[in-house]
């Protein structure tokens, strides 16, 4: 399909329904946009740093493992040196994980998978599974305001025949929505990245958006927390999966979408 055509159906075409916030965003120029998120960008960095100046002293032997995690020897590393303190700083510990999960997830950095390992170490089972999926319900939704103000010209050009696809998809789904982003968030089907950048572009509502990862996130975060309490045996990620854990997220993707299929019974029996 010729690019400008495509992109013109993103822009404006049938399936896109702008939101407010999408109609604002676009009067900014591209120069505001790229300077409103170097700032954003730049103070998210300082929040970091302040987080870290106001953790307990390290030792010298400990200060190069408190890092982003990029691998999982290094989120053992992270870990071992946290679960020192863990106990006598818990909130700071705990806070820190926040900051660092949500900056992460804010500017699509990968990394995140490791932060919920860690939580499942770390944290108890249940407040590691909530702290995840507020973390990525807060970054998810933080990404989706910066893509609004570069997403539409970001997606116009890497990702023009993609993001028509799904365009079309909200459109048969838009009275289903969060069922669907919950579906999408379960299942493997769209990167979380491209979810976060292109939803906002094609008019995704913000509410179905954060609510339905909050919730989609759960399951797969289920998984990566419980390998988690067993972080010292892991050699990598993929250890973490099992058909056990695919069935049990096969079986969340489809009880996400019972609801949407007994609306649509609902819908041919009474019409």
């Amino acid at each position: 399909m010729d690019r400008r055509r495509v992109n013109s159906r993103i822009a404006d075409g049938p399936d896109y329904q702008p939101t407010t916030t999408t109609t604002t965003a676009s009067k900014i120029t591209t120069s505001k946009s790229l300077f409103l998120v170097l700032i954003i960008f730049v103070s998210s960095l300082m929040t970091l740093a302040l987080v870290y100046n106001q953790f307990p002293d390290l030792e010298e032997s400990e200060k190069p493992h408190v890092k982003l995690p990029w691998d999982l020897e290094e989120a053992k590393q992270l870990g071992l040196v946290l679960d020192r303190y863990k106990d006598k700083y818990f909130y700071e510990v705990m806070f820190g994980v926040f900051v660092t999960y949500i900056f992460l997830q804010t500017f699509a950095i990968p990394g995140s998978i490791f932060l919920s390992i860690l939580s499942g170490f770390l944290f108890p089972f249940y407040l590691a599974l909530l702290l995840v999926c507020c973390c990525s319900a807060i970054g998810a939704s933080l990404c989706f305001f910066l893509s609004n103000l570069l997403g539409k010209k970001l997606v116009r050009r890497f990702f023009p025949e993609r993001a028509a696809q799904w365009s079309k998809a909200v459109a048969k789904h838009k009275n289903n929505l969060l069922n669907y982003i919950i579906f999408l968030r379960v299942t493997p089907f769209l990167p979380n990245w491209f979810i976060n950048m292109t939803a906002p572009v094609i008019g995704v509502p913000l509410m179905p958006f954060a609510l339905g990862t909050f919730i989609g996130v759960a399951p797969p975060s289920f998984v990566a927390i419980q390998a988690g309490q067993t972080l010292h045996t892991l050699t990598s990620t993929s250890d973490a999966w099992s058909w056990t854990s695919v069935i049990v997220l096969s079986a969340f993707a489809f009880i996400s979408l019972i609801p949407v299929l007994l609306k649509k019974r609902l819908q041919e029996k009474f019409d």
